[in-house]
């Protein structure tokens, strides 16, 4: 590798970890994050005028972003098609996909804020998660987006409406997710209905995500007494591994681990509000978790605190 390929290299090595973020949360999937930001390194170690950019994080993420636009366009067709409902791919380690910046999203890739821009439209999306999430001006969204900048103040405040809307009243401690959590896992390993109803909020909602690869409820499961009743006889009839519901952070929240006998695995999230759970993620589309791996969960199921719990 030449001189210059080494320089290019490890200027963009500076940034990779902010463009992960910023695709991640555009995209609601790492494994396509990662492809994204791959291709931006590409067109910026092929680039033969380097040496004239003179903000590199700016350059790398209008690529980055208008990289994420045009997926998007398929990925909206994609998702029409989509078996039952669309769950982002589960992240264990949240704080590498923080934005380094004073946002109170900073470190929020919770699956209730990941659902809640994916009802976003795409370029309300980038607007606020430029401005509001990584602490971009919006003259430079402008640029970014290739609008004026009162057109992109309006898509981010329309955004920003839309995600404050969908916060809870009520904010849950951390302390108070960790106890819920693992008083949840115990509940389910036991297939105790009334122990798990009385964990969840009255209006709570339970999503599956089997993408058409495995049998999953097609529809949101909704009410605390026909999910508490679900997931009790869920855990009779599908025997777990040995190691039953691992404790891991899921998005920067509790959540676990789900190993069964026949060796699939599985991720359940949890959002958080009014001192109870709110709604709970089920993710079991093999696609999705060709990521995870033990090793991961297990360095993961500690130690850190939550993002921002009940953020949304």
């Amino acid at each position: 590798m030449g001189a210059k390929a080494k320089d290019a290299e490890t200027s963009f090595e500076a940034h990779r970890a902010h463009l992960t973020g910023l695709a991640y949360r555009m995209l609601g999937s790492l494994a396509e994050a990662q492809d994204v930001v791959q291709d931006s390194y590409l067109r910026w170690h092929q680039a033969r005028a380097r040496e004239q950019v003179e903000d590199l994080r700016a350059f790398l993420s209008k690529t980055v972003t208008r990289l994420c636009l045009d997926h998007l366009k398929s990925a909206r067709a994609r998702r029409e098609l989509y078996l039952g409902p669309w769950l982002p791919e589960p992240v264990f380690d949240h704080e590498a996909l923080a934005a380094k910046a004073p946002s109170e999203y900073a470190l929020d890739v919770s699956v209730a804020l990941m659902l809640t821009l994916e009802r976003l439209s795409p370029l309300e999306r980038a607007a606020f998660l430029l401005h509001d999430v990584f602490d971009v001006g919006f003259d430079e969204v402008a640029g970014i987006l290739d609008r004026k900048a009162a057109s992109c103040r309006q898509l981010a405040a329309r955004a920003r409406a839309r995600v404050r809307a969908s916060r809870p009243r009520f904010r849950v401690s951390p302390q108070q997710c960790e106890r819920l959590a693992a008083a949840f896992g115990a509940a389910v390993q036991n297939g105790d209905a009334h122990a798990i109803a009385a964990l969840l909020a009255r209006d709570a909602v339970f999503y599956s995500d089997g993408g058409g690869k495995v049998v999953a409820a097609l529809r949101p499961i909704r009410g605390r007494n026909r999910i508490a009743r679900l997931l009790a006889s869920l855990s009779r009839k599908t025997p777990v591994s040995d190691r039953g519901l691992r404790p891991s952070r899921i998005n920067g929240l509790p959540g676990f681990m789900v190993e069964l006998q026949t060796g699939a695995i599985a991720t359940v999230a949890m959002n958080f509000g009014d001192d109870l759970i709110a709604s709970i993620y089920l993710v079991i589309n093999p696609d999705k978790l060709r990521h995870v791996r033990p090793n991961q969960v297990d360095a993961s199921s500690g130690g850190a605190e939550p993002g921002n719990p009940g953020s949304v």
